[in-house]
């Protein structure tokens, strides 16, 4: 009867249950990173602070004990850097963990963005010379030159239970915001792209393809395509334009980077942990992300001693002599009976 009843109570179980489904969002550390997400999200916030680990903390690209991930490598490559956007767009320091840190991270973000940390309360902020905490915080919001027109929601792919809010031009749009879109090219209605000015200096590039590629070699095609379109870059009358509303919130841990004590140092990575909130509508866009990076560290483990070594050949061997850029050498010997070597005639 037991037996029967936790067979019960283990079916009731199993049809109740909901499998745990991987978030449909990956946020990736680098553009080049290579993810099995369909939905996958880049920002140079994480690679800021990064940097300013691998440079002022490690003093050289970090590397692991063990196996180092491949994000690690692309990471240590440093493809974004704080030259490739302006100084009044982001925010970053480092320094010992302290209340004090903490205190003048809020003051600064609060100064510069009037903005208020998402992600601090997660660290520890108690005082400890030998812990160290990076930051930074990415904020942009900007106009397009022109506000769009709200259109009707519509279904977006193949998810036809759903509508989705769009925005753009219509043939009863007004004119004037034909000047606001810019086309750099028109291949098919499954491949092409657009780029919309904004009030400030910064400029949204939409790209529509199916190809299932990195960030970094998915600009570098929408770049060549552009290169090498001969149509009509103009918004034309009869042109149409629809886009969705953008309004994606999410925070990420990145666990491969933590636990692990980088090599010929002390220094062990604590926490990494990045937030992205991006909105796009009708008027323009707002994005705001932060990124921090707590390390630690710790007894210096000990250099492997090295062995020595004993290169005796004192047993059968062989000698090649060959000459520097030949591809064969030109006298080989096998040495078997050193005596019957030497003593051949």
């Amino acid at each position: 009867m037991k037996k029967l009843l936790t067979l019960f109570a283990l079916l009731t179980l199993a049809l109740n249950f909901t499998p745990v489904r991987a978030s449909s969002l990956d946020v990736l550390p680098v553009m080049s990173s290579i993810s099995v997400s369909e939905n996958r999200v880049w920002v140079g916030t994480f690679q800021l602070v990064w940097n300013d680990l691998s440079d002022n903390l490690v003093k050289g690209a970090v590397k692991f004990y063990g196996k180092t991930p491949a994000n690690v490598k692309l990471l240590n490559k440093k493809s974004f850097n704080a030259d490739m956007i302006s100084e009044n767009s982001y925010y970053k320091t480092f320094g010992t963990v302290s209340p004090e840190l903490k205190n003048t991270i809020e003051q600064a973000i609060k100064e510069k963005f009037n903005e208020t940390s998402s992600i601090l309360n997660s660290f520890d902020w108690t005082t400890a010379d030998n812990k160290y905490l990076f930051y930074a915080m990415l904020k942009k919001n900007f106009k397009f030159t022109k506000a769009f027109d709200k259109l009707n929601p519509e279904p977006f792919g193949k998810n036809f239970n759903k509508k989705t809010a769009y925005f753009g031009i219509t043939k009863k749009s007004s004119k004037e915001l034909d000047s606001c879109v810019n086309v750099l090219f028109y291949n098919s209605p499954s491949d092409f792209a657009v780029s919309l000015p904004t009030e400030e200096d910064d400029i949204v590039y939409l790209y529509r393809t199916s190809d299932n590629k990195t960030f970094d070699k998915l600009y570098s095609d929408m770049n060549l395509k552009s290169k090498k379109y001969d149509g009509s870059t103009e918004f034309l009358k009869d042109d149409e334009l629809k886009v969705p509303d953008i309004d994606l919130n999410v925070i990420k841990s990145f666990d491969e980077l933590t636990d692990k004590r980088i090599k010929r140092t002390s220094i062990t990575i604590d926490k990494a942990l990045e937030t992205i909130e991006f909105k796009m509508n009708n008027e323009g866009v707002e994005l705001k992300s932060e990124a921090a990076l707590a390390a630690f560290t710790s007894m210096p483990l000990p250099y492997p001693v090295a062995r020595p070594r004993y290169f005796y050949f004192n047993d059968t061997f062989v000698i090649f002599l060959q000459e520097k850029g030949k591809a064969l050498p030109y006298f080989a010997l096998r040495v078997n009976d050193i005596d019957a070597v030497n003593n051949a005639k």
